[in-house]
Order: C-alpha cells, then structure tokens, then sequence
C-alpha cells in the first residue's frame, strides 16, 4: 500500500459523495447509493487518495465505471460485483494497476473503484476522466476513441440473480465496439453493470484527465454539508467558489422520463416566474426560455430542492416539486478530453434533438 496521498475516512468519503453528487449533473448515480459503497469500501480495508503527481509516467492506471440507466427498476450492482469485476481483469491481464480512477463524477460515480482498492490496496488517483457526469462511455475514455490503435479490455459485471439477469462479461477492441456491447449487458442485467476498461499509463492522464477533480468534488461537497437544509445558503456559499447561476426557481412541471437502451431520456420544466425547458439524458443537456438557450452541456446543470437543499438527480425528479434550477459554466469545471470531443456530441444531439455542437465547439 502507497503511503502516499491522504487517507479516506468517513468525513472525507461523504464530502467526496455529496459534491460528487452535484457535479453529477442529473447523471452519475445517487448519493445514497455512492454513501453505501464508499462505507463498504472503508470497512473492507484501507482506502488512500494519491495526486496524479504521486505516479510515475509508466505506471498503469484503469479506470472504474458504472454503466446503466439509474430510474432502471430491476438495476442491481454489489460490492462483490466489483470485486469479482477486478478479479476477471486480473485473470485477463495478469497485470496490477499502480492506481484506479473513476470515469466521472457523480453521487454513485465518485465513488466508483473504492472497493478495488480497499480489496487491493491500489489507491484511488485523483484524475478522474471527467470532473462531470456525462452519458456515453466514450466521453468518459480521455481522448482515447481518437486513438487509432487503441485496443480496450472491458469487464462488466452486475444483475440480480433472483431475476436470473445477473451477468459476467469480459470484451476486447475499440473504445466504441466495446462501449456498445457494455451498454447492451446493462440492458440486460437489469439497467445496470460494473465496469473496469482503459487501461492507460499515468503520463497519458496528466493532458486527457479531470486532474484534481476528485478533490474539488471534496471541497463542494464539504460546502452542502456545512450548509445542509438551506438552499439560499448553499447557493451563496457555493458562489464563491464557482461561476454559479441561478437560472429560475419554481415547480417541476410535466416531467416525462423513458428508459431505453440503458439510458434515462426526457424532459420537463421548471416553472415559476418563467417557465424553463430542460432535456435530460441521463444528464441535464440544455436548458431554454421560450427557445433561447440559457445552459447547454457540458456545462454543469443542476436541480436543487428548494425544500430540502439537496441534489436532485433526473431520476430522482418528481412532478410539484419546488427546486432551483443551476448553471455553472465552463470556466468553473474540470474536464476531460472526451468533452472535447465533436463527434461524440452528434449522438447526444439526435436522442434530445437539441443542438449542443453550435453552443459548446
């Protein structure tokens, strides 16, 4: 075990969850379930948080993803689905990595990789592929669906057995060949799967990576707990840390959500002095008023209970709500090369049929 880093306890994992939980955007999984795993994870052994500074160029790092639709309603994924996941890469590859990071943030997503490294005893880098959430797997591969030659191990477990919809698969070739059959797998193991892929050394994160975006992920989250329960407070707080916005506050109106091919799509609206358009895939991906467009992806765009202070996802959202609806700009986030990436916008742009290209490139 690296002696390096700072190591993760309670306080440290629930900051990490919460705010990983807003830069989730909608999307990345829930809080609760991200508490659930990260506590696992520290009772199974020791968990430590390393600067990417901390490894060598050469040293290999795999990224930890969760792959589904989170308003599935048959999802299940264990911690000894994670287990079981490195154990598969291990038998594949013969190879330990020198670190594991997470494919983006998000309440659940944060969170991914901990129980391979508490099992381990790899230590959790602080590069996540990107400081947000996002939809499709390769936004979430740091460049590499540009890489010609780039091959890719994916391993994916998950399903409930009870459902006889559990699942273990292991899949070889290009970022997108493998990403596709993934999605399907979650598809079939009831809305969701764990995954390991990519690997790559530690040199190649330092310009493709969300380096540091764990820690700011820490830092929003130490900001809604300080604050829990007021949201004008958090706001306020959250202002001076970020370039945040407060877009409307009003009620969730005629929210419609479908879950297809392993994604969570839809729409509704916030209404209240004005009356606010958002499009979702997973994700929140725009926002208008009367078709003017106030907030496009990758923007952050979040959805606050007014209530309650927390952090909605878009399948935690429900119809009457009161919520404030929030954009951070660009400037505030840290993000990886896959949200540098056009061509991986085309498809976003057909399911919401919004545009984003226009807005974002």
């Amino acid at each position: 075990m690296s002696t390096k880093g700072i190591l993760i306890d309670q306080e440290i994992a629930r900051a990490a969850v919460v705010g990983g939980q807003f830069f989730g955007g909608g999307g990345g999984g829930s809080a609760a379930k991200g508490l659930e795993m990260a506590f696992k994870a520290l009772e199974l052994g020791e968990l430590r948080l390393i600067d990417l500074a901390d490894l060598h160029d050469q040293e290999p790092v795999i990224t930890a993803s969760a792959v589904g639709a989170p308003a599935a309603r048959d999802k299940m994924v264990t911690d000894q689905d994670a287990i079981e996941a490195y154990e598969i890469y291990q038998r594949i590859t013969g190879e330990k990595p020198a670190g594991v990071i997470t494919n983006e943030n998000g309440g659940m997503a944060t969170a991914n990789g901990w129980i391979l490294a508490a099992v381990s005893g790899i230590p959790i880098v602080d590069a996540p592929c990107n400081g947000r959430a996002h939809p499709t797997a390769p936004m979430g591969s740091i460049g590499l669906s540009r890489q010609k030659d780039y091959r890719t191990w994916q391993v994916a477990v998950g399903g409930n057995p009870h459902l006889k919809k559990d699942l273990k698969i292991s899949v070889y070739g290009t970022v997108a060949a493998t990403s596709r059959l993934v999605r399907k797998a979650a598809v079939e193991a009831g809305g969701l799967v764990t995954v390991l892929r990519n690997r790559v050394k530690a040199g190649y994160l330092r310009n493709h990576a969300a380096v540091g975006g764990i820690s700011q992920a820490i830092t929003v989250g130490r900001i809604l707990l300080k604050n829990k329960g007021d949201s004008q407070k958090i706001i306020t707080a959250l202002r001076e840390y970020l370039p945040l916005q407060l877009i409307e506050s009003g009620e969730i109106k005629d929210l419609v959500l479908e879950t297809c091919d392993g994604f969570d799509i839809g729409k509704f609206y916030v209404e209240g002095e004005n009356r606010i358009e958002v499009t979702f895939w997973n994700e929140y991906m725009t926002c208008e008023k009367n078709g003017q467009r106030l907030a496009t992806f990758p923007e952050l765009i979040t959805i606050f209970s007014a209530e309650q202070g927390e952090v909605r996802t878009s399948a935690e959202l429900r119809e009457g709500e009161p919520v404030l609806l929030i954009k951070v700009a660009k400037a505030g986030l840290k993000l990886g090369a896959g949200m540098y990436e056009q061509n991986l916008f085309k498809e976003v742009e057909t399911v919401i049929n919004k545009d984003l290209i226009t807005y974002h490139f």
